[in-house]
């Protein structure tokens, strides 16, 4: 239980605090200071309490305010950094500074991950299947897997990654599928559902017994990732039954019957011939740059043709995100497998070898690792300027502009690795900021996890899933609705807490947040229950009654989960 301050701490006295030059603790009373109280006993959330001109002192001498592994000390900064005048001030420009960082994640796994992700599937030959349910998967659910491993790496944030992989879950299940029934009623696919969902839920009631202990060891790790396994192996198993059963038919063909016709034959994806823009902005020859203008060209991630089409809240959302693209076109680079030249940029790929190591030692635990110097002499950050500039300039004069070398693709590998960490740092920042969060608030890790970072997270999804359904493709973005979470909660527990794991630490504590957890559970185990018998009733043809009751159940289940936060629903006992 949280230590409760004593009021006589909280009143002003006739002693100066500041003057004493004593920790906040020295000032307990013996008989607190000796018997069943120490400082790791303090929750920081006390900090709320106490007067103003306390709070800083508070900060700095509590350990459970402390030992964060982002960039900024975001409870120093709120309390000690600004006055106690301006501090609506701080959490205002936290809110700006949360809003950029999803924006971060979003734009570093769109534009940088998941193509460098489908570079790597593609150079390794993988069927369309696997590539779904490994890399791809890895690549939409990258905000969510890393922001479970940064939250579990505390026991403090673990409520945080439970409460956003469920939290998320349910949000996906609920909001995004009803709202693709909405807007485009439909005929699911009904063994792929059936499929994802019996997987899901198994993930799921695997994570209740966990909560229900209270604690994670290695077996429940294995069972996580060998989970995720046998689900990959089912699709890749069912696909194979599929097409082969599939050949037979179409080897026979019937007078009576039509032919059998695939998804693609049935909804044919328009191809654009040409560019983007259309054929009239396509050159009759084409253009020579030279190395300087392909360098500052690609450094560019303002396209001028596509500013003048846009409307002006895409380009401030625009402006907004060209710092960040910028920075990450300087770091990550990208292999397009659909270009002639595989998006080789010799300039640009060459100072990415420099530029690419450098990033990634920074971004390893808030950059300590880069400033480490090596028996006193040099910096490691040093050590890798003085390998990647060499090698830089090895490939700058071995290499032409117009054709990419053979070891072009071994640039979608380094790509994967730097974007992953820039969004590894990212979403560190988001659980430490979120934590911020909670302090001041005095909410509690789950609640934050299943509002602020599942919506965060979980907002590309829902545009995306939208927009398909509304291009006429309600079928496959409802599949992705069941089957991405999977690859979240699986690998997000599972690699979360594997990390935490090791010869030192064989178990992994999960601190009980009461009944909220039960809530978050037990909604998006209705939710999933109400899917797995609903859809089969409705013969798979979902309506949009369907769409109302999912999005009436997340609600409803919000509605309950922030009155027990609020403490207006409780045990009897609490």
């Amino acid at each position: 239980m949280p230590l409760a301050l004593p009021q006589w701490l909280l009143t002003t006295t006739s002693v100066s605090y500041r003057d004493t030059n004593l920790s906040l603790f020295s000032v307990l009373p013996t008989s607190e200071r000796d018997g069943n109280y120490t400082t790791e006993e303090v929750d920081c959330q006390q900090v709320g309490t106490l007067n103003s001109s306390l709070r800083c002192d508070f900060i700095r001498n509590t350990p459970d305010c402390n030992g964060t592994d982002g960039y900024i000390s975001y409870l120093y900064v709120a309390f000690c950094s600004f006055p106690p005048q301006l501090y609506p001030l701080a959490i205002f420009l936290y809110a700006l500074w949360l809003l950029y960082l999803f924006i971060i994640l979003a734009v570093t796994a769109e534009k940088f991950f998941c193509p460098n992700l489908s570079a790597i599937s593609r150079t390794l030959r993988l069927s369309h299947n696997v590539a779904g349910v490994t890399f791809l998967a890895f690549g939409n659910g990258a905000p969510d897997v890393f922001s479970a491993v940064a939250a579990f790496s505390d026991s403090r944030t673990a409520g945080l990654a439970i409460g956003a992989l469920f939290g998320a879950g349910i949000f996906v299940t609920t909001v995004v599928a009803g709202g693709i029934a909405l807007v485009k009623p439909f005929t699911a696919a009904s063994r792929p559902f059936l499929r994802d969902i019996v997987f899901y839920m198994s993930a799921i009631f695997l994570t209740f017994y966990v909560l229900y202990r209270g604690y994670v060891d290695l077996p429940d790790v294995l069972v996580y990732l060998l989970l995720y396994l046998a689900y990959v192996l089912v699709v890749v198993l069912s696909t194979w039954i599929y097409q082969r059963m599939r050949h037979q038919l179409l080897a026979v063909p019937s007078l009576d019957e039509p032919d059998l016709i695939t998804d693609t034959e049935e909804n044919p994806v328009p191809t654009p011939h040409g560019s983007e823009y259309g054929d009239e902005y396509q050159p009759l020859l084409p253009l020579q740059h030279n190395t300087w203008q392909i360098l500052l060209e690609q450094l560019n991630p303002v396209d001028s043709r596509k500013w003048r089409q846009k409307h002006w809240p895409w380009k401030v959302l625009k402006i907004v995100k060209v710092p960040v693209e910028m920075l990450l076109l300087l770091t990550v680079p990208i292999m397009d497998p659909d270009k002639e030249d595989r998006n080789w940029q010799r300039p640009l790929n060459c100072l990415h070898l420099i530029t690419s190591p450098l990033l990634c030692v920074f971004c390893l635990h808030s950059g300590t690792y880069g400033l480490y110097v090596i028996q006193g002499v040099l910096p490691v950050w040093a050590v890798l300027l003085l390998i990647g500039t060499p090698l830089a300039i090895i490939v700058f004069f071995t290499t032409t502009n117009d054709q990419p070398p053979r070891y072009h693709c071994l640039f979608s590998f380094m790509g994967f690795v730097v974007s992953a960490l820039w969004i590894s740092a990212s979403a560190t920042e988001v659980v430490n900021l979120l934590r911020t969060f909670g302090v001041i608030f005095r909410l509690s890790n789950t609640v934050l996890g299943l509002t602020l970072l599942a919506w965060g997270n979980s907002i590309g999804d829902f545009v995306s899933d939208l927009t398909l359904a509304r291009q006429g493709y309600p079928r496959m973005a409802f599949s992705a609705c069941f089957g991405g979470i999977i690859f979240n909660v699986l690998i997000g527990v599972g690699l979360g807490c594997l990390l935490q794991l090791g010869p030192s630490k064989t178990v992994l504590q999960l601190e009980s947040q009461g009944l909220l957890v039960w809530i978050l559970a037990g909604g998006l185990g209705i939710s999933l229950v109400f899917s797995l018998i609903s859809v089969p009733l409705q013969c798979f043809h979902l309506r949009r009654s369907y769409g109302f009751a999912l999005i009436f159940i997340y609600v409803l289940f919000l509605v309950v989960a922030l009155l027990t936060e609020f403490g207006v629903i409780k045990l009897e006992n609490s």
